[in-house]
């Protein structure tokens, strides 16, 4: 099932409220035949009893009218006139209303579900959006993509709600199952990022996508141990972090060298102050060293592979190169005046 992301207040918000407005008309009918019950007569000839109003004021206000109870002097079909009949229309205005609005949200979902698998196409799939898929989402839209390009795949109710109240498009399913990654479009997207909380779960996605991608689709995966890596690797994946390895480095920085570790936060952390970025190698740039820049430039991605400053292939930037480099995060930064 695909949840997109929530526009408005929920439908059960929108009837409780319609309910209530019909409710509270019910009652206010109630009390103007009440306090002027003197001018009613049922087929008996007798005066009305506050059961009686309630009767008539629902008949009345569904348009039932089966005329067992009628307004006999002047002033009671007044009454009926000025406040009756429009309570009637408004009453059923009230009820068509919310069956109108039930009909028009289905049809703009599927609309909108119709729309959604048309264009859908490069977009980054996140399996699984606990505590690594959230900070992957974050990563990705710090950098530049659009919301409408993520689709998160969740079996979690929970984490469901939370990736469409961020304004994702959710599919609710297990990304083990071919069937759910179809759903999410596998075939046509950019990337597929495993952020699951199992290692056996992030090998079957691996194997899953490949399988119905032939390998077409870039796979990043996080596991837990590194002793998975290799078997995540077999399993189709292009790149594999090692989380737990990956926090031992950072614990092990943290005692032979802290202000290592806050120089790693520094660059992982969103608007703290410092954060990688990479950009294409401008036409001026081509021929010059990396360390001649104005930017702090600390590798090059030459078709598809790291090359460090430290070798010889990167001491000259060339046509094509994409540029690592630091550049500076902090939302509150402008430029030094001159």
């Amino acid at each position: 099932m695909i949840h997109f992301p929530a526009q408005r207040r929920g439908p059960l918000s929108a009837l409780s409220l319609r309910l209530a407005a019909a409710l509270g008309l019910v009652l206010l009918t109630v009390a103007v035949v009440y306090l002027d019950r003197g001018g009613y007569r049922d087929v008996d000839e007798n005066g009305l009893t506050l059961l009686d109003c309630f009767y008539y004021a629902v008949v009345t206000l569904s348009t039932t009218g089966y005329g067992d109870i009628t307004p006999y002097d002047q002033s009671a079909r007044l009454v009926n006139v000025l406040f009756i009949t429009p309570a009637r229309v408004i009453f059923l205005i009230i009820l068509v209303g919310t069956t109108l609005e039930v009909l028009t949200e289905q049809y703009r979902t599927g609309r909108r579900l119709g729309r959604w698998r048309r264009t859908v196409k490069d977009h980054v799939i996140i399996c699984g959006y606990g505590t690594k898929g959230r900070s992957a989402v974050s990563a990705l839209l710090e950098n530049g993509l659009d919301k409408s390009r993520i689709v998160v795949v969740e079996r979690n109710g929970t984490a469901l709600r939370q990736a469409t109240s961020a304004g994702l498009v959710a599919i609710e399913g297990s990304a083990t199952r071919s069937s759910v990654l179809e759903e999410a479009h596998v075939r046509n997207a950019k990337a597929v990022i495993i952020a699951t909380d199992s290692d056996d779960a992030s090998v079957l996605v691996a194997l899953t996508t490949r399988q119905l991608t032939a390998g077409q689709v870039r796979i990043i995966a996080a596991v837990r141990e590194a002793e998975n890596a290799p078997l995540l690797r077999q399993s189709g994946a292009h790149h594999v972090i090692v989380s737990s390895a990956t926090a031992g480095r950072l614990l092990g920085l943290s005692t032979s060298a802290p202000p290592l570790i806050d120089v790693v936060e520094d660059l992982l952390t969103p608007g703290q102050g410092m954060a990688l970025a990479m950009r294409s190698a401008e036409r001026h740039e081509v021929g010059k060293s990396p360390r001649e820049l104005e930017s702090l430039v600390i590798a090059l991605v030459r078709r598809g592979k790291v090359v460090t400053l430290a070798d010889r292939a990167g001491a000259v930037i060339e046509t094509g190169d994409m540029l690592v480099h630091v550049r500076d995060d902090r939302p509150t930064a402008t430029a030094t005046p001159s």
